[in-house]
This record gives structure tokens, sequence and C-alpha cells, in this order.
């Protein structure tokens, strides 16, 4: 896991403390490039709070939806 999505994942998990009731909205603007750990973190993030993901490219929408048809794929067969 490189160091960007290490912090991410710190920053998140942190954060995920502390939101209670709030709803998560993950700003993706900007994100050029995202690996498979980083695509397997946005689906954890998706599973766990239900959060909304703000994208502005097609490629990082898709990986956007990609989280959230994993995550629902993932809670089907638990």
């Amino acid at each position: 896991m490189g160091p960007c999505v290490s912090e991410f994942d710190h920053t998140w998990r942190s954060l995920a403390l502390s939101l209670g009731s709030k709803k998560l909205v993950v700003d993706l603007c900007g994100v050029v490039h995202m690996d498979s750990h980083a695509r397997r973190l946005l689906a954890e993030i998706h599973d766990k709070t239900g959060a909304d993901f703000l994208a502005d490219t097609p490629m990082i929408k898709y990986f956007a939806d990609e989280a959230r048809r994993r995550s629902k794929n993932d809670s089907k067969e638990t």
C-alpha cells in the first residue's frame, strides 16, 4: 500500500469514530490514479459508512461505482 493510500486509510478510520449519524462524503475530485488497494479501501469505506463519493472524471466515477457494487456484493455474501 502506497503512502497516499495509507494516509487515506488512517484518516478515514480516525474520522469514522466521530461520525455518529453524519453522512460521510469522500471528495475524489482531482484524483487521477487509483490502485487496487485504494479501490478496496473505497469499497470498505462504503460498506462501513454508506459514504457518498464525489468524482469529476469518468475513470474515478467508475471506481466509485465499483466500490458501491463491491460493498453490496460483499454484504450479500455474508
